[in-house]
């Protein structure tokens, strides 16, 4: 799974980015009143944005449909936009985590970092709101909604 970076863009919202794996970047820009840009950038020039395509609320819930994106995160990006400093992210455990074979609970990870784990995507599935007895495999990508600072404390804790 590729790493999504995620850029606040004051006064406008924040763009998801993207690169695939034949080397094309990608980018969502997700406006503070809702709007949605599906932004497609140059091969050759990766700063330039060859494409954009706006989106309505139901152009995104259709493309969303048919790419299979889990309704959890689609629920937690629309209340990203509503409060100010909370980010969200996507964390692959390696194989050789600490916390693989641990829990949720064991963890304690919300405690000592004040993020909540919201999903776990495990190979194709998706576990959305995992419980506290959830384990931890590697290979899974824990999905997390806090702080940017909380963020890092738990990345630093799940993929150290």
């Amino acid at each position: 799974m590729p790493d999504v970076r995620e850029i606040r863009l004051p006064g406008i919202g924040v763009r998801h980015e993207f690169t695939t794996t034949d080397g094309e970047r990608v980018a969502v820009l997700v406006h503070r009143t809702g709007r949605r840009e599906l932004l497609l950038y140059d091969r050759d020039d990766p700063d330039t944005c060859s494409t954009v395509l706006h989106m309505s609320p139901d152009d995104t819930r259709t493309l969303t449909e048919l790419l299979g994106a889990s309704q959890v995160t689609e629920a937690v990006t629309e209340v990203q936009q509503r409060i100010e400093g909370l980010a969200i992210e996507w964390m692959t455990i390696p194989p050789g985590s600490p916390v693989v074979g641990a829990t949720i609970a064991e963890g304690q990870f919300r405690t000592r970092t004040g993020v909540s784990i919201v999903a776990v995507i495990r190979d194709d599935a998706t576990i959305p709101a995992p419980g506290p007895d959830h384990e931890f495999r590697g290979g899974d990508v824990a999905v997390a909604v806090g702080t940017p600072a909380g963020l890092d404390q738990l990345r630093a804790l799940l993929v150290a």
